[in-house]
C-alpha cells in the first residue's frame, strides 16, 4: 500500500507572509501522516507568476519535506490562460520548471498511474497545451492494467461536466470536453484538484472527484459564487493499492482559519483580485 498526501493552495511568500503561520501546522501533519508521496495541487505561491523569489522560496520549503513531492502549478504560480495581466506563457513556465521541474508528469505506484496535469495550459493556445494533450493520451495508453488518477489545480467543472464556461473557477468548456472524452475512454478513477479553497468528495459515473481544501485560507461568499463543497481548511489522505483506493479529507490540527476577504487588497493588487 502507498500513502499519498494531497496538499493545496498554501499561498506562501517570503515577502507577503499573510498565510505563513499555517505552514508549521501543515508540516507537523505531514510528519504525522508519514506519506510515501506528497502531491501539491497548485497555488504553492502568492505570486510566483511574477516573482522569482516566491517560486524559489516555496521550492526550498517543499524540498525539506520528509517524502518525495510532486507539484502541479496553479494560476498564482504560472498565470492563467489568456489573462490580460498574467497570461500563462513560456517565460512563466520556464521559471516554474527551473525550480519545480516538469509541470505535467506521471508516477506509477501500487497498481496505479498518477498523472499530474497543468490545468493552466487548457484553453491557453500555448504550444505546450497541445504538447500536454499528446503526452496525456500516450501516458494513458501506456498505463496497461493500472488504474488512473489525475491531479490538477483547477477542477474540470463545478456543477456538471456539460455546464458552460465558469470563467476563473474551472477548466473552460472546449478543453474540458476533450478531457472528459479521454476520462471516459480510459475509465479514470480519480480526479483530484484544488483552487476552490473548498472540500468536496463526489462520485459521478464511476469517477471520484475530490476538491482538496487549502491549508492557507478560505474564501467568503462575497468573493465566490455559490457551489457545492465545505468551506474549511485541511488536506486529503489517499491509500492506494492494487485493488483500489481510499481517500479522506482531513482536518489539520493547528491551522488558523484565515479569510482572504480580510486582506485581499494587501495580498493581491486590484488587477489580480478576481
Amino acid at each position: 500500500m502507498a500513502r499519498v498526501l494531497q496538499i493545496s493552495d498554501t499561498h506562501l511568500s517570503p515577502t507577503k507572509r499573510h498565510f505563513v503561520e499555517n505552514w508549521a501546522p501543515l508540516r507537523a501533519f505531514i510528519d504525522e501522516m508519514r506519506p510515501d508521496l506528497i502531491i501539491h495541487t497548485g497555488d504553492v505561491t502568492v505570486d510566483g507568476a511574477d516573482q522569482d523569489e516566491d517560486i524559489s522560496h516555496c521550492a526550498e520549503l517543499l524540498s525539506d519535506l520528509p517524502a518525495p513531492v510532486l507539484v502541479v502549478p496553479g494560476n498564482h504560480d504560472v498565470g492563467e490562460p489568456l489573462h490580460p495581466h498574467q497570461p500563462v506563457n513560456g517565460e512563466r513556465l520556464a521559471r516554474w520548471r527551473r525550480h519545480f521541474g516538469e509541470d505535467f508528469w506521471s508516477r506509477d505506484i501500487e497498481g496505479w498511474r498518477l498523472i499530474g496535469l497543468n490545468s493552466m495550459l487548457f484553453g491557453s493556445g500555448e504550444a505546450d497545451e497541445a504538447r500536454q494533450f499528446t503526452w496525456l493520451e500516450q501516458a494513458m495508453r501506456d498505463a496497461g492494467p493500472r488504474q488512473l488518477a489525475w491531479f490538477l489545480h483547477r477542477p474540470l467543472f463545478i456543477g456538471a461536466p456539460g455546464e458552460g464556461d465558469m470563467g476563473y473557477w474551472s477548466v473552460s468548456r472546449e478543453p474540458r470536453a476533450r478531457l472528459m472524452t479521454l476520462l471516459r475512454q480510459h475509465a479514470v478513477a480519480l480526479v483530484a484538484s484544488g483552487h476552490l479553497h473548498k472540500a468536496h468528495d463526489d462520485l459521478r459515473d464511476g469517477t471520484r472527484y475530490i476538491w482538496g481544501p487549502s491549508s492557507g485560507f478560505v474564501v467568503g461568499p462575497a468573493l465566490q459564487p455559490e457551489m457545492a463543497g465545505t468551506c474549511r481548511l485541511g488536506a486529503v489522505v489517499y491509500d492506494f493499492d492494487g485493488k483500489g483506493m481510499t481517500a479522506e479529507i482531513k482536518d489539520v490540527g493547528g491551522l488558523k482559519t484565515l479569510w482572504i476577504d480580510d486582506v485581499i487588497h494587501e495580498v493581491y493588487p486590484p488587477r489580480q483580485a478576481a
